[in-house]
């Protein structure tokens, strides 16, 4: 019986909720994300639908930058982007009804985040069985939810969740075993999940842009470049991955952030604000279920965006949110003198996380 795996992600997640929930906002660019305060925001674009990517506004993007190509549309008489807040818990909400509709088809399934799932499929036998399947999910979810998803199926995690991504929105691609390579080979080496930004430029350094080119590098050559994770790039470009669909979500690291609407070093307000993260971080992993943790990690990013993080790992477990702010406190003073800011340039972000999690 072969392995066959299905990856379900939600087309646009929030902009597509928001403008089901508010019909006047059909067929008009939606960003949800941050306040871009007339392009003066200071946050970032949580999620954009296809009519605003159209504009060049995609998530991650600064919403001040979002703002200003909303405004480049409105003056060539286009319409100008909706901005909205993030309703985190009707996402939520939704997410699970989609989660429970997945269930009623598959035995197995992986939350991947709040707006895509893994789901094994092996037991319908065939790819054209798991196909017709996956059709019934995707009506299902149009019918229950009114919204879109598309829909990869193929012989692992890694061909499922490129192809869901071939063809969006509402797409459904299947990709059998024996055409996983070649489907593969066509794209950028930055499609391989795991190859980011850092990663992306040492492979181009070596004239690697395509997974092709990726292909004709020996395994022994790209371990000496990049250790283990050469030798995981080397089975991903073939196609490879044997990693389990798991109903069970392992939380490597508990953490929050914020972005200040003005630049500061001002210690009062930072330590202000970061003590208010760790109150968040520590009610999170109450929630986690976990017992302790052991390292604690500051990120701060200044004006000129540049970031740093630096982390502190305790010789003993601790489960207080005393000691955690205590701790975040400290690798936060270097920050505001010349030991890590050496000229004093202002701090943009600051983010507390916890890491090495104990039952």
């Amino acid at each position: 019986m072969p392995r066959i795996i299905a990856h379900i992600d939600m087309d646009a997640f929030f902009a597509a909720i928001e403008e089901r929930d508010r019909p006047r906002l059909k067929g008009l660019p939606i960003v949800v994300g941050a306040d871009p305060m007339d392009g003066r925001g200071r946050g970032v674009v949580s999620t954009a639908n296809y009519k605003a990517r159209e504009y060049g506004i995609r998530s991650a993007l600064p919403i001040s930058i979002a703002w200003q190509l909303s405004q480049k549309a409105k003056k060539e008489n286009k319409p100008e982007a909706v901005f909205l807040p993030v309703n985190f818990e009707k996402y939520k909400k939704a997410s699970e009804l989609i989660s429970k509709i997945v269930r009623e088809f598959a035995k197995i399934v992986e939350e991947a985040s709040i707006d895509e799932f893994y789901f094994d499929l092996s037991e319908a036998g065939s790819f054209e069985k798991a196909g017709r399947i996956c059709e019934k999910i995707k009506k299902e979810v149009k019918a229950k939810e009114n919204l879109t998803a598309s829909v990869g199926i193929g012989p692992n995690k890694l061909i499922a969740k490129l192809a869901s991504d071939s063809q969006k929105p509402d797409g459904l691609t299947i990709i059998e075993e024996n055409k996983a390579e070649a489907f593969l080979e066509k794209m950028p080496i930055r499609a391989i999940p795991g190859i980011g930004p850092k990663t992306e430029e040492l492979l181009k350094n070596q004239n690697i842009y395509s997974v092709k080119d990726l292909k004709k590098i020996s395994r022994d050559d790209l371990k000496r470049m990049m250790g283990r994770k050469g030798l995981e790039l080397y089975e991903k470009a073939r196609g490879k991955d044997d990693s389990p669909v798991s109903e069970e979500r392992e939380i490597k690291s508990i953490g929050a952030q914020e972005t200040f609407q003005i630049d500061t070093l001002d210690f009062q307000l930072i330590s202000e604000r970061l003590e208010a993260l760790c109150i968040e971080v520590f009610r999170n992993f109450r929630k986690s279920g976990f017992k302790k943790f052991k390292t604690i990690v500051l990120t701060v990013r200044f004006s000129d965006f540049e970031t740093k993080s630096r982390s502190h790992t305790l010789d003993k477990t601790i489960n207080s949110l005393k000691n955690l702010k205590f701790e975040a406190v400290k690798l936060l003073m270097p920050f505001l003198d010349k030991r890590e800011n050496k000229k004093r340039k202002l701090i943009r972000l600051i983010g507390a996380r916890i890491e090495n999690f104990y039952d």
